[in-house]
């Protein structure tokens, strides 16, 4: 093999020997005017708008309470689970508006919106967030119709005679 010198005509002699240039990167934590930390959660076609803040532990959704929000047990824990596996939140308020689609849906973009605020919050949450599935975003949208059908892929029934 032959030695990689500076002489050669095929690499740029500006390129080598030098030293990357380090971009500080945005830090996290740090809050708006109003001292809220964002974070914002997406499931099928709702969107959530999360912010939380140190508080007394408050937890409004369009503001009504998660239990007067949501009907379903199943939503109600799944918008509580970021903050259990971090250790209850009872010291943060959470203020979160949610629009679009359905119920599940809305639990999960609020759970990922939670997730999300929480990591920017205190980023030494972040293992149990990534290991409780947290700050997954689950992309399974509908299928659109296709045309000559009467939904995404069913078909009128055939008939052979």
């Amino acid at each position: 093999m032959t030695e990689l010198n500076n002489e050669n005509p095929l690499i740029d002699p500006n390129i080598l020997n030098k030293t990357p240039v380090a971009v500080p990167a945005v830090p996290k934590g740090i809050p708006d005017k109003g001292g809220f930390i964002w974070g914002t959660g997406r499931r099928k076609s709702s969107i959530a708008r999360v912010r939380i803040r140190p508080g007394s532990g408050a937890l409004t959704i369009n503001g009504k309470t998660v239990d007067e929000y949501f009907k379903l047990q199943k939503d109600r824990n799944a918008v509580r689970a970021p903050l259990t596996a971090v250790g209850g939140g009872e010291h943060l308020d959470v203020f979160i508006r949610v629009e679009g689609g359905g119920t599940t849906g809305q639990a999960g973009a609020v759970m990922l919106g939670i997730a999300r605020a929480l990591k920017s919050y205190d980023p030494t949450l972040l293992p149990a967030l990534r290991e409780g599935g947290y700050l997954t975003r689950d992309s399974r949208m509908v299928e659109r119709k296709k045309p000559g059908k009467p939904g995404a892929r069913r078909s009128f029934q055939f008939s052979k005679r």
